[in-house]
Order: structure tokens, then sequence, then C-alpha cells
């Protein structure tokens, strides 16, 4: 059975959620100072992950204006890369195992998944980076899966 987007459903897709990518030195303080300067911007971060080494860390921030967010880093002087993530709504605990199973079933390979912190709407979310965005999208949309947009995370 082939199931074709609705509208809606292709006006999501021109709306992916964005990933930030900060790489920095490893140093106390590093992270305050990002989130305090998104903060004094009125940029609130939604999901957060944080990876480091001896030296460096890189830090991925999902936000609710990343346009606000790319002129600040640019102007702070933060070294990031901006890459597109899928972010799926749970509305139970199992709904965690249908996002996975969908996922194992469509052969798509997930390289990493990490928790939202804050939805506007209250509900659960996670942020999935995958190998292949659209195959991911239709897998989880076909089993049911909210897969979210920019604007349902932002403010």
């Amino acid at each position: 059975m082939v199931v074709r987007p609705t509208q809606t459903t292709q006006s999501r897709h021109h709306d992916p959620v964005v990933q930030f990518s900060v790489f920095t030195e490893n140093k106390v303080g590093r992270l305050n100072e990002l989130i305090g300067l998104l903060g004094s911007h009125d940029v609130h971060v939604m999901a957060l992950n944080t990876l480091d080494t001896t030296d460096s860390a890189i830090l991925r921030v999902v936000v609710d204006d990343p346009q606000r967010t790319r002129e600040l880093f640019r102007t702070h002087a933060f070294t990031c890369a901006e890459n597109q993530l899928l972010a799926v709504e749970l509305n139970a605990e199992t709904d965690l195992l249908k996002v996975l199973a969908a996922l194992l079933e469509a052969e798509i390979n997930i390289h990493y998944l990490y928790p939202f912190i804050f939805r506007p709407k209250e509900r659960a979310a996670l942020a999935i980076n995958v190998e292949d965005m659209e195959i991911g999208r239709d897998a989880l949309e076909q089993r049911g899966i909210r897969v979210l947009s920019q604007s349902d995370i932002s403010r």
C-alpha cells in the first residue's frame, strides 16, 4: 500500500527541525556561556546533547528560533555545523518501541538520538539523527507516528 503525503505533511517537510552542532573547547563554563547567550536573546533551548573528549566538546542544540541562533553564533564566533533531524512526538512509554521498530523495518540506521527538554505542548519528543531523513520520515508517518516540524517546536 502506498501512502500519499497529505498537504499538511508536505508543508511540514519544508520546515524540518534544525540542529546546531557547536564545536568548542572542553572548559568550565563554556556550556553556560552558550546557553546564557541564547537566553539573553530570547532563544529557547528545546533539546540538548553534549559529547565531550579531553580537549573539545560538541554541543548539539535544537532551539525554537534557528534564524536568530545562526546570527548569534556567527556574531559571537561559535563554530558550528547545522543539519536536519527527525523529531517525533511520544504520547506514551510504548511509543519509543514503535519509533525504533518503524525505523528498523525501513532499515534506517540511527546515528544518535536524545530527548527534548521542553515542548510548547508539553508532550515528550525525541530528536533523531538518521542516515536517510526522507525514508525515515515516511516510515514513521506510515506507522502513525507524528513527525514534528520546526514550527511545531517554536514558541
